[in-house]
């Protein structure tokens, strides 16, 4: 969306802009006898950023409009005034030919004055039973609504990238990490498959929290309620509110739902940065897991042979400022006494910058996850240090030989510590060498020591055999998307 300046565009509809400070002051302000000051303008006014609220702002007049005609408030002719002006002013902001006055505060002056341009008195019949309070709790709970919807398309795509990646290397070894030292053979495709859970969840948070804010505080009016015979059913049910909220109180002055929305965003910016810290580890020399195309990497400014992640590390240095927005957001709050204060202003600058990088990393992860290559003889070759299936031989210790684990563990150990010795990996070593520190092993024993034969293994649910693997996939597709 295109918003243009009176700089810009100073043959745009003026919006109040002429005479705003007057103006504003007949809108907020019978009380008071002179204008306030510039610095107080400035810091009291929220446009340059609340204009994101245009379009919530505009549905829910339309939909608070359409009550007050229907209960009897309003005429029906200053309704369908009402309706008419709305609707040209939301063509003017979607044209770009919309001007924004900062004398006027925020979208919902701005709009209004623009309204009273297009269609004179009527105009100041929309504000009866509602108060600022209240129409910008609607209209932040609808914005955050749709960013939330936003976020699921997103993240719905992502799973699907993660599962069209993961299939086809269900079977593909690599090593797994804790610590990040090599552990135990895992498959690429489970590796990738605990990213989709992960997601998943993220998922879940986020219709949680969209399903307890699905509440309508508009009604409310400033904090008590208003002695108008409104219906709040009537414009819930037009706003897809599932009810009306049920104390005015709280419905002007809280934003849990915000801090719901920021907290689940955080977990999943956290989810999103372990997984382009691997795509960066797994781009280095120290592993060469997987490449990315010139579409996702960058070059050096001096350093011609490089090949940089920097979508990968971006997206990882984002999920800062995601942390960040939700701590701005619980600050804010923690010190307010009911109902409202002028500092729940600073509620949607954080909340809007966290939903643009989420929705830019969650775009950018996608694109990332589609575009690598797998190096599926790199993972194998990694797979040879580590003596990664020792735990294979410790288990298969007790389940052939009957041992406690701890006897197999120490027994195991010493194996590792004689292949350290050789120089050799667990599997290279001799039966003889194995025997030599004890001598019950068998040759059929001697076969878990195998990496394919350890990935076979792990057939319970949630492990990393491939055919488990295929299986969760297939599971995944099917509740997933």
């Amino acid at each position: 969306m295109s918003v243009k300046s009176n700089r810009d565009n100073p043959s745009a509809p003026r919006g109040g802009e002429t005479g705003a400070k007057g103006d504003s002051n007949r809108m907020w302000g019978g009380r008071f006898a002179g204008g306030p000051a510039e610095i107080m303008e400035r810091i009291n006014a929220s446009i340059d950023f609340d204009r994101r609220l245009y379009a919530e702002d505009i549905e829910g007049s339309l939909a608070h409009a359409a009550m007050l005609v229907r209960q009897g408030i309003i005429r029906q002719e200053d309704g369908a005034a009402i309706k008419a002006g709305l609707e040209q002013i939301r063509g003017e902001i979607e044209a770009g030919t919309f001007t924004f006055s900062r004398a006027l505060e925020d979208i919902h002056m701005n709009v209004e004055a623009r309204l009273k341009e297009i269609i004179g008195a009527p105009a100041g019949r929309l504000h009866t039973a509602r108060s600022r309070n209240d129409q910008v709790a609607t209209d932040f709970r609808l914005w955050v609504r749709r960013a939330i919807d936003g976020l699921e398309a997103g993240l719905k795509d992502l799973t699907a990238a993660l599962l069209d990646l993961a299939e086809p290397h269900a079977g593909t070894i690599m090593p797994g990490y804790t610590h990040l030292q090599p552990a135990q053979p895992v498959t690429f495709g489970h590796h990738l498959m605990a990213y989709v859970e992960m997601i998943q969840r993220d998922r879940g948070r986020l219709a949680d929290a969209r399903r307890r804010m699905n509440e309508n505080p508009l009604g409310a009016a400033a904090l008590a309620g208003t002695s108008f015979p409104i219906d709040r059913d009537q414009t819930a049910k037009a706003l897809g509110f599932d009810r009306p909220m049920a104390n005015s109180l709280d419905a002007v002055s809280d934003r849990d739902y915000a801090l719901e929305y920021l907290a689940a965003g955080s977990i999943l910016a956290v989810h999103l940065s372990r997984l382009a810290e691997e795509i960066v580890l797994w781009t280095s020399d120290g592993f060469r897991f997987v490449r990315l195309s010139d579409a996702f990497s960058t070059g050096s400014s001096i350093m011609p042979q490089k090949r940089n992640p920097d979508a990968a590390e971006l997206v990882r240095g984002k999920a800062g400022r995601v942390i960040g927005a939700l701590q701005s957001l619980l600050i804010m709050m923690k010190g307010l006494p009911l109902t409202y204060g002028k500092d729940m202003q600073e509620d949607k600058e954080p909340t809007f910058e966290a939903t643009d990088s989420l929705a830019l990393c969650v775009a950018a992860m996608a694109g990332m996850v589609r575009d690598m290559t797998p190096d599926p003889a790199a993972m194998a070759r990694a797979t040879k240090n580590g003596h990664l299936t020792a735990t294979d031989l410790a288990d298969g210790l007790v389940r052939v030989l009957g041992l406690p684990f701890r006897e197999a563990h120490e027994i195991t150990g010493r194996i590792v510590r004689l292949a350290d010795e050789q120089g050799k990996a667990l599997w290279d070593l001799p039966l003889k060498a194995l025997q030599s520190v004890e001598p019950r092993i068998t040759p059929e024993l001697q076969k878990v020591l195998s990496v394919e034969n350890s990935v076979a293994s792990r057939t319970s649910v949630g492990g990393t055999a491939p055919e488990t693997v295929r299986r969760a996939i297939a599971q995944a597709r099917a509740r997933y998307l």
